[in-house]
């Protein structure tokens, strides 16, 4: 195929271009953004250009828009297309103008993996000959020679379906039989070329990369289990078959994915004593974070928890539960880690030739090294992290929360998570990073399914609705999925060091109701909060010591959380995060907000007190709507989704009281 280039050179809008790649057909070749004769620009959805991919469900419309224009009067016509990326074939859709040369069209995806999009333009040429045809007509000119061009473009049609060329070709013959351009002008013949005519200035835009994941990357309930302290007693180790005992109680709350901290043997060199001390006694367990010892490293089980044959047990019963099973994955070793002895170039040593051991000054981690991803193998060390991943994929895990991805590389989870997800796309990461906003969205865009929030620490009305206009904005609601947690073994926050029932029922509402995605550290059900003075940290944390508690204990609030998690699997709208509003309520403790389900089938309210006195207040629902059908109604009634009450809506609201002491959250379906 002969070929040269075209230059041009500017920006327009956000995208830069420089030249053009055509063909002796003026055919665009691969993916340019402008051409000399089109603009397409401002396309929506796209992250950074087109360099990182927007999110999707699998089944979940992807809408698209642009500007796209050319110079002169001629009509244009655009296509949206899109393939997997392991496919050939494209499938396309066509474009429609909605206003202002702003182009709309939309695609759903059926299979889960990663896609590519484009938007192709071109001029239509014989749309273009019908307008002009018919403006002369209306003013008495002659036509002849005008009717023979139309015809001329029907003769040049190439590429469409059957059908079209059996039009083409009736329409064509009857013209040329009878000289009535009313064949050519029909609408069957418009139609035709529409899809048959020859396009010898199309271009495409640059593709865009599109992740689409299974539905429990868009909402899931967590509960973080620490396994070894799963047991009733006090003198022994937890167990799988402990975990496997607490499965009912777990899903008898309503939550959908159990979350394992490290299950790997613990390391025994520095091993870190109760509450994080620097000598260990006798018995003590150390941190399920020094993984590696002489009975195996990230692909071995802790031999105390059980046999890797016990796990899959374990995660049998959870799936006969409807629960998935997600995994912490730390990359970081205790001394004692065979790989410390198997791949010694993969660590640093200190000036004397010891070993060095991680560090976030002042933070000291003496039980734990860091692999150097600079080593000169570095190819072979993420190869065997990969396989880690791959490992316990193979043994039933689609879940990884990842811990402090932020310290590693990005390069390298870009590629990790690709390679895994090329083995099994349905593989779901967790991004348990708490850092620079940016570093935070950046780990979301390079591939990471869900992220951890600055949630845990906004407590106030307006910080908290500021935060969540900024997750559901743009572009974020295009790649950045938050998961929610009200705390964890690392983080008690000072807001709940007080064991206030009130305080803990409502960071839960807030998590479980302004987030699809969150979770609760086992423990907090129990309302466990005693600190370390003047910190945000447990004290005698089970990091650093087997727990055993009374999962019925009196004054549990697992009642609460059953309740909230059933009603978000019987709403929709709570099974999303973007489709949120704010709405106004006149009390600074209040906040109040409306969600509705991706298909607007089902629309809530909620009011939510972040103080702990009774308030009073008018909750608005005039400018709120309920489709019923295709059309958008009135909010005429609401119905409490955890009393079952049903009030009217009078003179555009409701007047209402919510008692923290008793329920801080006031969850409504809007009825109409």
């Amino acid at each position: 195929m002969a070929a040269h280039t075209v230059r041009f050179r500017g920006t327009v809008g956000s995208y830069s271009y420089s030249s053009v790649l055509v063909n002796k057909e003026n055919r665009a070749v691969g993916s340019v953004a402008v051409t000399g004769t089109f603009h397409i620009e401002d396309i929506y959805p796209c992250v950074n250009n087109g360099r990182f991919p927007i999110k999707r469900i699998v089944g979940e419309s992807v809408d698209v828009w642009a500007d796209i224009f050319r110079d002169g009067h001629d009509i244009i016509a655009a296509a949206l297309i899109w393939r997997r990326e392991p496919d050939h074939e494209w499938r396309r859709v066509p474009m429609h103008l909605h206003s202002n040369d702003r182009w709309t069209a939309s695609f759903t995806p059926e299979e889960l993996g990663r896609y590519i999009y484009a938007i192709e333009a071109w001029t239509d040429e014989f749309a273009t000959w019908r307008h002009g045809f018919e403006l002369k007509q209306k003013a008495g000119q002659e036509l002849t020679l005008d009717a023979l061009e139309g015809a001329a473009l029907m003769t040049r049609a190439q590429a469409g379906g059957t059908e079209a060329a059996k039009i083409i070709l009736r329409q064509c013959e009857d013209y040329l039989r009878t000289g009535n351009v009313a064949s050519l002008l029909a609408p069957e013949s418009q139609e035709a070329m529409a899809e048959s005519q020859h396009r010898p200035d199309i271009c495409r835009s640059t593709l865009f990369p599109l992740i689409v994941d299974r539905p429990r990357a868009r909402c899931g309930a967590w509960y973080e289990m620490v396994p070894r302290s799963q047991g009733q007693d006090p003198t022994r180790h937890g167990t799988f078959r402990d975990c496997i005992a607490r499965l009912p109680d777990v899903a008898a709350m309503g939550f959908d994915v159990v979350y394992f901290t490290p299950i790997h043997p613990i390391g025994r060199t520095n091993r870190k004593g109760r509450n994080n001390s620097l000598t260990a006694m006798a018995g003590d367990p150390g941190s399920p974070y020094a993984i590696g010892a002489a009975e195996g490293g990230h692909d071995a089980v802790h031999p105390e928890l059980g046999t890797i044959e016990d796990f899959r047990a374990f995660v049998a019963a959870c799936r006969r539960l409807d629960i998935e099973v997600a995994l912490d994955f730390a990359v970081q070793c205790s001394p004692d880690h065979p790989w410390l002895t198997q791949h010694p170039d993969w660590f640093k040593r200190r000036p004397d030739g010891s070993m060095r051991y991680a560090e976030n000054p002042p933070k000291k981690y003496e039980d734990i090294v860091n692999p150097d991803f600079n080593c000169s193998d570095a190819a072979s060390l993420w190869q065997a992290l990969r396989d880690v991943l791959l490992f316990w994929v193979d043994q039933g895990v689609r879940i990884f929360r990842i811990d402090n991805p932020h310290t590693k590389p990005l390069p390298f989870w870009e590629w990790a998570i690709r390679e895994v997800q090329s083995h099994d796309p349905g593989v779901i990461f967790l991004a348990e990073a708490f850092t620079r906003p940016k570093l935070m969205k950046g780990l979301a865009k390079l591939g990471f399914t869900q992220s951890y929030a600055y949630f845990t620490w906004r407590t106030s009305k307006w910080e908290m609705e500021e935060y969540l206009r900024e997750l559901t904005g743009y572009p974020e609601r295009d790649f950045y999925r938050p998961n929610f947690f009200v705390s964890t073994p690392d983080i008690l926050p000072y807001h709940l060091q007080s064991g206030e029932p009130w305080m803990f029922k409502s960071r839960l509402a807030l998590a479980a109701t302004l987030s699809s995605n969150y979770g609760i550290y086992n423990g907090f059900e129990l309302l466990e909060h005693e600190a370390i003075a003047g910190k945000e940290e447990y004290l005698n944390s089970e990091k650093y010591e087997i727990k055993v508690r009374n999962w019925d204990q009196p004054g549990n609030i697992k009642p609460y959380i059953r309740e909230l998690n059933l009603a978000r699997r019987a709403n929709p709208a709570l099974q999303q995060t973007s489709n949120l509003r704010f709405v106004q309520i006149d009390d600074a403790n209040v906040t109040g907000f409306v969600k509705v389900s991706v298909d607007s089938s089902n629309t809530v309210a909620a009011a939510i007190a972040m103080s702990g006195e009774p308030h009073e207040f008018w909750f608005p629902l005039s400018d709120v709507k309920v489709k019923i059908g295709n059309d958008f109604r009135q909010v005429v009634a609401v119905e409490n989704l955890l009393t079952g009450e049903r009030h009217p809506v009078e003179w555009g609201g409701l007047r209402v009281r919510i008692d923290p002491a008793r329920d801080p959250a006031l969850l409504l379906r809007c009825l109409a």
